[in-house]
């Protein structure tokens, strides 16, 4: 039974770490309380980016070196982050990872731009506390509203 929850929680966290969005949605198909979806949907954000700081540019190189040919470098994505980034920095870049660029691709945004790693983890843990609060209060509501509706 214990190693069943573990494992459960640690799903939401492996999800988390991956697409943010999935976490809530997870522990809430889990049956999991407010806080028991809270917290392993803000550590797999913050996991994620304190690994990626670290290993983010190795990780990128290493990838680059499979390439056949150079990847574009004005394309209407790359021009998106440029914009984006110039605009906001690396709090407008945090602050929508959870929403547009998923964790490990707003942190690795965050490392390409040269951001320290000590910047990139402190505002992406503000970012997975705030939308982690906010997507479990979403999921946790929308579950009652539907509970209610439906019977």
């Amino acid at each position: 039974m214990i190693l069943e929850t573990l494992l459960k929680y640690l799903s939401v966290l492996g999800v988390s770490m991956a697409k943010f969005l999935l976490g809530p949605l997870l522990g809430l198909s889990y049956g999991f309380n407010w806080l028991e979806i809270f917290l392993p949907t803000c550590s797999g954000m913050i996991a994620t980016s304190i690994l990626l700081s670290w290993a983010g540019l190795p990780l990128r190189q290493w990838l680059l070196s499979f390439r056949k040919t150079k990847p574009k470098l004005f394309t209407k994505r790359n021009r998106r982050m440029v914009r984006i980034w110039r605009s906001y920095g690396i709090k407008g870049i945090a602050f929508l990872s959870p929403l547009i660029f998923s964790p490990p691709g707003g942190t690795l945004i965050a490392v390409s731009f040269g951001e320290r790693k000590r910047n990139i983890i402190f505002w992406m843990t503000l970012s997975a506390i705030f939308w982690g609060g906010v997507f479990s209060t979403v999921a946790i509501y929308a579950k009652e509203f539907l509970l209610k509706w439906a019977g």
